[in-house]
């Protein structure tokens, strides 16, 4: 069974988050989450997106911040010529659309938020946000925590795509889901993702044709297989090895 692989452990990432809130103990709310906190706000409400749904359209009023309580969203940045760059992959508990909330006012959004899979959202109004964090501080300590998560996400994507070479860039982000995503196995570690070639392609700039040929190169080498839309890598540390 493989339990953990240098720079992709995604239980001792959550291991050292829970040290990091328990650390801070002493000012947060008692046994309450970041969900719990902004499911308490005035205005919340719950909303599911089916996958490649957009969330929001870069230019939309930041109204609203959300939490991820199932799924995965993609944020990404749109430029003038028309490209479209992935710049985080959020998994459960990430926090997202917070831009008013650093400006202080009314914003427009700044990405391009789409469901990667289908998901279920907690969204707040950006008042009812702001109101709770002044009335008490570890509120804000909470939504601080989880934003240094997303900066994390948001760091390691980028990293990701500086590769030129697709193959590194893909192998690359096939060890960005592990880590995010991944469940150790007899066999490996599966992406708990059901992911399209299209949507793969979508996520890192390339094209399904260009994903569908290295993906089948991927399996020729042992080094993952494909079970209805499910990745499995064997050896992350192999993979990382052959593309490092």
């Amino acid at each position: 069974m493989v339990t953990s692989f240098r720079g992709f452990t995604r239980f001792n990432q959550q291991k050292n988050s829970q040290m990091a809130v328990n650390s801070s103990s002493t000012s947060l709310p008692p046994n309450k989450s970041l969900l719990d906190v902004i499911k308490s706000l005035d205005g919340v409400s719950t909303e599911i997106v089916d996958r490649s749904k957009t969330i929001f359209f870069p230019g939309d009023p930041a109204e609203r911040v959300y939490l991820i309580r199932r799924g995965a969203v993609r944020l990404s940045r749109v430029y003038e010529t028309g490209e479209e760059i992935t710049v985080a992959l959020l998994r459960e508990n990430s926090l997202f659309g917070v831009l008013s909330l650093l400006t202080g006012n009314r914003s427009d959004r700044f990405y391009h938020a789409v469901a990667f899979t289908r998901v279920e959202l907690v969204a707040a109004p950006a008042t009812s946000v702001r109101n709770a964090i002044e009335q008490d501080a570890s509120v804000g300590l909470l939504l601080l925590q989880g934003l240094s998560s997303r900066v994390l996400q948001t760091e390691t994507m980028i990293e990701t795509l500086t590769h030129r070479d697709m193959s590194s860039r893909l192998a690359s982000f096939l060890l960005v889901l592990c880590r995010d995503f991944g469940v150790p196995g007899e066999k490996g570690v599966t992406i708990d993702l059901r992911l399209s070639h299209q949507a793969i392609a979508e996520a890192i700039g390339s094209t399904r044709v260009t994903i569908t040929r290295l993906l089948g190169e991927l399996k020729s080498s042992s080094l993952l297989a494909i079970d209805r839309k499910k990745i499995t890598i064997f050896d992350p540390i192999a993979l990382a090895k052959r593309f490092n």
